[in-house]
């Protein structure tokens, strides 16, 4: 009997001791390559695009480009060169889509966050003041602010509703007004005008100095595009000529369009780090 008490006595000890001692944090899941095809969809834009669809879209048009190259050199090795390199044309549109969809939403935050304030200031709550930025903000926000007026009209929960919101942007930008909303909101407080304000005087900063460097910059990124871009132009008008497919219509052709187009890739994307690195470093300063 008095064996069972102990057990039961140092059962209740143990289970006690663990209620009391914080949860084991749980090991973070890093992003594997479809999490970060779907993101890239949708800071691009296109959400009702899969990875699957834009994998099939890659493989026809490799296939079609890879068929019409061979039709016109009649050399297996270039075929299959513009083969490969068509399969990086629907990821190369989406990537485009990006760049030109965030260029579009850092024009506009400085004003959807002044809007923001205007209504905070017109006796609106937070959570109305975004809701009305649906209507009333910038046309190219108006359909995630739209939803999420929506959304919290019909569950009530602010912090989900931002949290979806946040998802619908899809937006470097817009991550960062959205926590601060949250942090406003949750600190509570009478300076939620003046952190608008101050937010929106540094959104329009950014964004200045971000195109200027930008700017000033480009001239780099179109001569890496233009050194990519030379030497398989000048083949495909080779390709026209017998003489010249001959010479690539071999092992050694082949091995020597495979190098070139290796070299041309990793110098391609090492002059892109290189020439948007300072665009970084100095936005961060």
């Amino acid at each position: 009997m008095a064996a069972l008490l102990g057990l039961a006595l140092g059962l209740g000890l143990l289970l006690v001791w663990q209620s009391c001692s914080p949860p084991a944090p749980r090991p973070r899941r890093r992003p594997g390559l479809t999490d970060r095809a779907r993101e890239a969809l949708a800071q691009a834009g296109v959400d009702p695009v899969t990875p699957g669809q834009v994998a099939a879209a890659s493989v026809v048009l490799a296939a079609v480009v890879g068929l019409l190259a061979f039709a016109v050199s009649r050399a297996v090795p270039i075929a299959v060169a513009f083969a490969l390199f068509a399969t990086y044309g629907p990821t190369g549109f989406v990537r485009y889509r990006q760049r030109v969809r965030r260029t579009e939403l850092r024009e506009v935050w400085p004003d959807a966050v002044d809007n923001l304030a205007s209504a905070v200031r017109a006796g609106l709550s937070l959570p109305e003041a975004l809701a009305a930025l649906g209507v009333r903000g910038p046309a190219e926000l108006r359909a995630p602010f739209r939803r999420f007026g929506e959304d919290y009209q019909a569950t009530g929960r602010f912090a989900e509703s931002l949290d979806r919101l946040k998802a619908a942007l899809a937006d470097p930008v817009g991550d960062r007004v959205v926590e601060s909303l949250r942090l406003a909101r949750e600190v509570g407080g009478h300076d939620l005008g003046r952190l608008l304000r101050t937010l929106s005087s540094f959104l329009r900063e950014d964004a200045r100095t971000r195109a200027e460097l930008e700017t000033r910059q480009g001239w780099t990124v179109g001569a890496a595009r233009l050194a990519l871009a030379a030497p398989w132009v000048l083949l495909a008008l080779l390709s026209l000529r017998p003489s010249a497919v001959a010479a690539y219509d071999s092992p050694t052709g082949a091995a020597v369009l495979a190098a070139g187009g290796a070299v041309s890739l990793v110098a391609y994307r090492l002059m892109l780090r290189i020439a948007r690195l300072p665009v970084e470093q100095r936005v961060l300063r």
